[in-house]
């Protein structure tokens, strides 16, 4: 199971508008800890085209969809990157 699919099924962000079909970039999520970053495997030239597009992008950054979820990754956090660019949501200033 993805962590696109795991969130889904938890009625929580990400949004993965494409239904995890590499196509957009609406499930980018942050991982929180080098440690399970590098437990990952690199980004496919896919992920990284549609991880270029992704607001907020970070060095500790992926798609949801391609993160599948196996007993080296529990206790892994994500953070969710909501693309505003999808939403037209524009921040009110505090």
């Amino acid at each position: 199971m993805s962590m696109l699919e795991a969130a889904h099924e938890n009625d929580t962000e990400p949004e993965g508008a494409c239904e995890g079909s590499l196509v957009c970039s609406t499930c980018h999520v942050i991982v929180m800890d080098m440690e399970y970053r590098n437990k990952l495997e690199d980004p496919t030239d896919e992920e990284n085209d549609m991880l270029y597009l992704a607001f907020g992008l970070t060095e500790m950054s992926c798609l949801g969809c391609q993160v599948i979820a196996k007993p080296e990754l529990d206790g892994m956090q994500l953070a969710g990157s909501r693309d505003f660019a999808v939403d037209w949501y524009v921040p009110k200033p505090h």
